[in-house]
């Protein structure tokens, strides 16, 4: 199963995620928009970072799940190439994320995303499992 595929939006870019479960779903979205920002593939797990994140619901969940994860790449210049979703429920995850700094030249940022948004969320149970549509503002 494809982790992610970008899909088209006319004035912001999307992904579908999907996941055998629903956490590997969320796993996968997370994977999805980071490699559109950054070049994953040079990128090693050096630094560990535990998060939790909360929302009202499973949608809310997603959204801030996925804007921790810009805040915290911005704010303290990580990389994140390793998502472990250690406790899951529809309104509260907690993770570990790992990855590597910004800044050196085998780097390359690709795309500036600004936030996750609500716009056309989707989180829907198929035949292989879970997919999620999700859209980013750029």
């Amino acid at each position: 199963m494809k982790k992610y595929e970008i899909i088209d939006h006319p004035s912001d870019i999307g992904i579908i995620a999907r996941g055998r479960t629903k956490k590997e779903a969320f796993e996968n979205a997370a994977f999805g928009m980071m490699d559109m920002m950054f070049d994953l593939s040079k990128v090693k797990p050096k630094e560990t970072i535990k998060i939790k994140v909360e929302g009202e619901d499973i949608q809310s969940l997603l959204v801030n799940w996925l804007n921790e994860l810009i805040y915290l790449s911005d704010a303290k210049r990580i990389m994140f190439s390793s998502y472990e979703i250690l406790s899951f429920g529809d309104k509260m995850l907690e993770a570990l994320v790992a990855g590597e700094k910004i800044g050196t030249a085998k780097h390359k940022v690709k795309l500036y995303i600004k936030a996750a948004t609500y716009n056309q969320i989707d989180i829907v149970k198929i035949k292989s499992g879970y997919s999620i549509k999700i859209i980013f503002d750029v």
